[in-house]
């Protein structure tokens, strides 16, 4: 995704590490399961507290557990599960960037998250339309 109109890696990297938290909230998406791609019609959601995931990369790699806390600033989610111990032994919650899970479980709450789930369709569907129109006026 393109942040700048520059095409310069670094220039790239600068403006995704200085995102401001509503850009980064969008940064935050992970892919929805095959069966909740089908039942809602879409591929990808924010992340939110609340929602299950299953990790899909690293060690912890097969977890599922519901996410606790979404930190915009680190960009990184702790997930019920995915704890390590610190130097006392007590068990802390290990940061996961969203792009390693895998959405299994959406927690819908929030009425406006609803919205947003049913606004994503409707442009999904509109795109489909265009693509199809667009092949059928190219084979007549």
């Amino acid at each position: 995704m393109k942040w700048t109109p520059s095409s310069q890696p670094r220039k790239q990297r600068k403006a995704l590490y200085t995102a401001p938290l509503h850009k980064r909230q969008k940064l935050m998406a992970a892919p929805l399961s095959p069966e909740l791609r089908k039942q809602y019609g879409i591929r990808s959601l924010p992340v939110r507290k609340g929602d299950e995931v299953v990790v899909m990369r690293g060690g912890f790699k097969g977890t599922k557990g519901k996410v606790v806390r979404v930190d915009l600033r680190a960009m990184r989610i702790y997930i019920e599960g995915v704890t390590v111990n610190n130097a006392r032994g007590e068990p802390r919650y290990y940061p996961i960037h969203p792009s390693n899970v895998m959405i299994v479980g959406l927690n819908l709450d929030d009425n406006e998250r609803k919205k947003i789930i049913e606004r994503k369709k409707r442009g999904r569907q509109l795109l489909e339309a265009l693509k199809d129109a667009a092949t059928q006026a190219a084979q007549a």
